[in-house]
């Protein structure tokens, strides 16, 4: 896909960062933040969620829609969780790491502290919160970011709680899990400055780099996840809901200015056509005999065929406006939402078991012509009439270009149709939690990723290339720590970053490795209790049995460190067991017997020693 003239086209975009805080509580009561496997919890309950109005007595739209579908959530608890995330017991008061974690991050991104943190409810019935709510509350405004495309300025800083963790779909409902729900999260929210999908990668990069700066932020999978907001001059603001990858952001945002284009042409398209939408019908006589699989079960299961007649549509229900998606596509995330499997319509048929003679007896039930295009739904007859009522308005959308809507992010970097837009009806104020009065002037700026990388490869001698993968790694304070306890720069680098990703590429359980593991390894190698070629096999060694001490796993495995007597009684040995070899070739010897000799100590001695030994033994024979 060429790329377009976002200039020409007015691409505007700003960005929303979720990022989950590292606390040892969550953010409303003193529970761990520990994610558990579902198959641990020790209870389960229900609940059914509906909107409630804002104190202006409105109704958000996106809750409105959300419940217009029933169902039931189910939610399991552990014995880590308590009543506070069962919404059966009030919130208690904000959590201070928290608060004091997202001063270092206003402080960062160079933002002004508000006088006081007041806590909202933000109205959320999808089931991800038990309360029908999301706590959430600002903390600061107004900064700014660089990037190589100008600056984007940064407009809030919230501090949330995250939701609960969706686990599977039911045949009632949808189960969550409790144990992520309540870890402290930051949102942080840009103005829409950003003018291109690089610009947009780029900020959400920066904000990242800031974010992982404090050490204070959790890392992996599903611990940051990007929204974004896009629209085009003669398209509409539409936000892109959980890009978990710092890779998608660009394509993201291309593939949905390519949508609103397309979205842009088709409306043109049905205007020049003086297209229309005509209303429902139901046409399950035309496929009393049918041979399509989908069709024929919900009828045998006593449902029924709706139809809308899209008078203009043909050819354009399956014009693509993204890889793979179709404006049709966007026709079935609606019947989706309503509770449907999907939708067939006359761009793609005769296929999926639908005969060409039922598609003319189906053009001729509804009164559609060879330049008029129809979609069908099959199911129950309550979900099919509402489904089909949702296509026929969003077919009536089509002709009027791009929907403001909420989408979400697909793995190939496509989106689908979640919900409308929320609006301001959807907050309220929480009133069980008091608020806090911050103050940033105590709040020590931490060190930039960037800059920490630079300090390392001048202050430590180390290569870029390792600087920064040890500054921007989880594990740089085990690094200082280890460097601070004597031991050499490139080896406690090595230790906590290539060594570790070598031991997992081996299969080592290497998530069982703790802080003080690397900790007690670093003791020994400085007080010389252990040789660096040990290393390996004694982290290993830990991830296996983490229980251990460092001391124990090396005792237990003979990897003590080898004194200069015992490396030279083996080295000697190995001489001798070669002196043919040491006599024909003298120190060209040297390599084979380097490595014979490392595998006679077992790792337990120093290389350079071996090597220092080596030499001189071979010298006295060659």
């Amino acid at each position: 896909m060429s790329e377009f003239d976002y200039e020409e086209l007015g691409l505007v975009a700003g960005l929303e960062i979720h990022q989950q805080l590292d606390t040892a509580t969550k953010l409303f009561c003193a529970c761990p933040t520990e994610l558990r496997d579902p198959g641990a919890a020790d209870h389960a309950l229900t609940r059914y969620l509906h909107p409630t109005r804002s104190e202006l007595g409105e109704l958000d739209e996106a809750a409105l829609e959300e419940s217009q579908v029933e169902r039931e959530f189910e939610y399991l608890a552990y014995d880590t969780t308590c009543l506070v995330e069962e919404d059966d017991e009030p919130p208690h008061r904000l959590d201070d790491e928290a608060v004091a974690t997202t001063l270092e991050i206003a402080a960062l991104l160079d933002m002004t502290v508000v006088d006081q943190v007041q806590v909202m409810r933000k109205l959320v019935i999808d089931g991800s919160n038990t309360s029908g709510f999301q706590r959430t509350a600002l903390v600061a405004r107004g900064g700014a970011i660089e990037t190589d495309e100008g600056t984007v300025r940064v407009e809030d800083l919230l501090l949330e709680e995250e939701s609960a963790q969706r686990v599977a779909e039911t045949e009632s409902g949808v189960r969550y899990s409790l144990d992520r729900l309540g870890i402290p999260l930051v949102e942080i929210g840009t103005k829409p400055d950003i003018s291109s999908p690089a610009q947009a990668r780029a900020a959400a990069e920066r904000i990242g780099m800031l974010l992982r700066s404090t050490g204070k932020v959790r890392r992996g999978l599903g611990t940051i996840r990007q929204d974004v907001n896009v629209s085009i001059a003669e398209g509409a603001r539409v936000e892109l809901k959980g890009v978990q990858s710092l890779d998608d952001i660009d394509d993201i945002v291309r593939n949905e200015v390519r949508r609103q284009v397309a979205l842009l042409e088709i409306a043109d398209e049905l205007a020049e056509r003086d297209a229309t939408v005509g209303d429902p019908v139901d046409v399950t006589g035309v496929f009393a005999e049918t041979d399509s699989g989908v069709i024929g079960g919900a009828l045998d299961d006593g449902g029924s065929v709706m139809a809308v007649p899209l008078y203009g549509f043909d050819g354009l229900v399956g014009r693509e406006l993204q890889p793979d998606r179709r404006l049709g596509t966007e026709l079935s995330d609606h019947a989706k939402r309503h509770g449907a499997g999907g939708i067939f319509h006359t761009d793609e048929l005769p296929a999926y078991g639908v005969a060409a003679a039922e598609v003319n007896d189906l053009r001729e039930a509804v009164g559609a012509g060879p330049d008029d295009a129809v979609a069908i739904v099959a199911d129950d007859d309550e979900t099919a009439s509402q489904a089909i009522a949702a296509v026929a308005e969003r077919a009536e959308v089509a002709m009027e270009g791009v929907p403001e809507e909420t989408r979400g992010a697909n793995d190939d970097a496509t989106s689908r149709y979640l919900r409308p837009l929320p609006g301001a009806a959807r907050m309220y104020p929480e009133t069980d939690v008091p608020p806090v009065e911050p103050d940033p002037s105590e709040v020590e700026v931490p060190e930039l990723l960037t800059e920490k990388a630079a300090r390392y490869e001048e202050e430590y001698d180390l290569d870029a290339g390792l600087a920064e993968q040890v500054a921007t790694g989880r594990r740089w304070n085990l690094f200082e720590q280890g460097v601070d306890a004597g031991v050499d720069a490139s080896l406690a680098a090595g230790t906590v970053e290539s060594t570790v990703t070598e031991l997992r590429r081996d299969g080592v359980p290497v998530e069982y490795l703790a802080g003080r593991h690397f900790l007690e390894t670093f003791e020994l190698l400085a007080d010389g209790e252990l040789a660096k070629e040990g290393v390996g096999d004694l982290l290993a060694a830990l991830a296996e049995s983490p229980e251990l001490s460092a001391a124990e796993a090396a005792d237990r495995e003979g990897l003590g460190s080898a004194g200069e007597d015992e490396v030279r009684e083996a080295v000697v040995a190995v001489v001798e067991r070669n002196a043919d070899q040491v006599e024909a070739e003298g120190m060209g010897a040297f390599s084979a017997l380097m490595g014979e000799c490392m595998g006679e100590l077992r790792g337990q001695a120093d290389g350079d020693l071996v090597s220092d030994v080596l030499r001189e033994e071979i010298g006295k024979r060659a």
